[in-house]
């Protein structure tokens, strides 16, 4: 058996300059993190005695005789994709520490996991640089989602990255080097509200990549932005710059399209500004999910009396991204230890 550890991601700035449409004519640059919670991917040969063929078990349990069969589109063109037949039956197991269409980068993040247990599986490693490729043709080129490229990349690499968005399909990723103690001031500062997952997310993507020309003023901003929020985690001043440049951003993004924010998400936020923060943003493409809050540590509280109907979800950066964290008997027999 085989079990992949995939992290979620928080974006701060550039969202939406990642999108192919986008980057190939102009280029692009995100800032983000990946988180402490994370998507587990187990995976294992099925043994012959099991009358069915595959299991795949997810928010549904799906029980299948062939690969074409699998109503999960991720794992069935992912094994499609990864070279898997019907010869040997599989199980696959999800798990998730936090939930699906929800704005921290899901649906990438198993798609990176899925990846990496499954070439575990043939026995097979991979890089983290190759792993984010797979990802990225298996959601744009094969599903044809509408998604952009960042999620894909901090899920397989991990950290508090740059990520730039070169014109030739490239990118690289610039570990954001700080000393700790200013990436714990800045965890410090930040709060992460559960409002609720939403089905729209990738509707909202088309409509903001259909409006990429109108928008191109914002989008341009939007990617200076980037370069500002480094300069200021870089230097040693106060932190509340960084919180105000991520309201600059949200009122930004609201704009790239009808249906980024709704009345519910504007009030959760207009009560956040009241009580002490000074930014903050709805992750992801929009409508509702986790919404991220910059606040000073003696507003925290506060805060959070004034949004206690929500979920609250305490976290921390991780730097890993996405490993194996079980490996046990291979379908040869071989045994392996848990590795990266």
């Amino acid at each position: 058996m085989i079990i992949s550890r995939t992290p979620y991601r928080v974006s701060f700035f550039g969202g939406g300059t990642d999108y192919p449409a986008w980057y190939l004519k102009e280029g692009g640059a995100v800032l983000s993190t990946t988180i402490d919670k994370y998507c587990y991917i187990s995976a294992r040969h099925l043994p012959p005695f099991f009358s069915e063929h595959h299991r795949i078990v997810w928010s549904h349990i799906e029980t299948v005789s062939s690969i074409s069969e699998i109503l999960h589109p991720a794992v069935r063109e992912g094994l499609r994709f990864l070279g898997f037949d019907n010869a040997t039956g599989l199980e696959i197991h999800h798990q998730g520490d936090l939930p699906a269409r929800s704005g921290i980068g899901s649906s990438s993040t198993f798609a990176v996991g899925l990846i990496k247990a499954l070439m575990a599986l043939q026995g097979r490693t991979i890089a983290k640089h190759q792993l984010a490729l797979k990802a990225l043709e298996l959601e744009q080129q094969i599903l044809k989602e509408n998604v952009g490229s960042q999620d894909q990349i901090a899920a397989a690499y991990g950290g508090l990255n740059l990520i730039r968005f070169c014109t030739d399909g490239s990118f690289q990723v610039e570990p954001v080097t700080v000393p700790p103690a200013r990436v714990e001031e800045l965890e410090q500062h930040l709060s992460l509200v559960y409002t609720g997952s939403s089905r729209l997310g990738g509707e909202i993507a088309a409509l903001v990549i259909a409006n990429m020309r109108d928008r191109a003023a914002e989008l341009r901003q939007m990617r200076g932005f980037v370069d500002q929020a480094l300069a200021l985690l870089r230097g040693a001043g106060s932190l509340d710059a960084f919180g105000e440049l991520l309201h600059q951003a949200w009122t930004l993004k609201r704009g790239l399209a009808e249906g980024v924010s709704n009345a519910e998400v504007d009030e959760i936020y207009k009560i956040a500004r009241k009580c002490g923060a000074l930014g903050g943003k709805l992750l992801g493409a929009g409508s509702r999910g986790f919404m991220l809050f910059f606040a000073p540590p003696d507003k925290q509280a506060e805060l959070k009396r004034a949004l206690a109907r929500f979920v609250w979800v305490p976290f921390r950066f991780e730097r890993e991204g996405s490993t194996t964290i079980y490996s046990g008997e291979t379908k040869s027999g071989a045994s392996e230890a848990a590795a990266t």
